[in-house]
């Protein structure tokens, strides 16, 4: 019976639906993609350290709404739509791909990623997933371990706002 438990309590301490309220492990780091800015917040250290400019669907509908996880992270990744390799300036993955489970995915098809044509970032362009600047995305990917949450939404508060909603910053910052 003691097994039984401290598995419930694990199992919904690591749930992003925590029965008593907010996850009290809400994990770190932690991104927040709003689609309505199209910018992404890397919170770390229960803290935004820095806001980057993004482009997501050309669509509402494209860039999936909700809480996801970060479950495959690949350098130079290889675009199987085209077969073209990682590292061809072809490529419209761009230098990095960091995938989440949107969706019911298994984080090869909905991800955050480099691009080959920077003119894309900041406007709503993709097929539904987040693009970033190569530079921005290379520095993302060193951050973000497997297991990171991801928010994405369209929302008109602050990411600080957000990431309090969601555990991420702590209700006093």
């Amino acid at each position: 019976m003691l097994k039984f438990a401290a598995a419930a309590i694990l199992f919904f301490s690591l749930s992003p639906i925590w029965p008593l309220g907010l996850n009290p492990l809400p994990g770190d780091p932690f991104l927040i993609v709003n689609k309505r800015t199209n910018e992404v917040a890397f919170i770390q250290n229960h803290k935004v350290q820095n806001i980057i400019t993004a482009a997501t669907g050309k669509t509402d509908d494209l860039t999936p709404e909700g809480l996801f996880t970060v479950t495959v992270k690949a350098a130079d990744p290889y675009y199987r739509k085209k077969a073209i390799k990682g590292g061809d300036p072809r490529n419209p993955l761009g230098t990095r791909w960091i995938g989440f489970d949107a969706e019911n995915t298994d984080g090869r098809i909905y991800g955050i990623h480099g691009t080959n044509d920077p003119s894309s970032i900041g406007r709503y362009v993709s097929n539904g997933c987040i693009r970033l600047q190569n530079e921005a995305v290379e520095s993302l990917y060193e951050s973000v371990p497997l297991g990171t949450k991801i928010l994405v939404v369209t929302s008109a508060k602050s990411f600080d706002e957000l990431g309090r909603d969601y555990g991420a910053i702590k209700k006093d910052n």
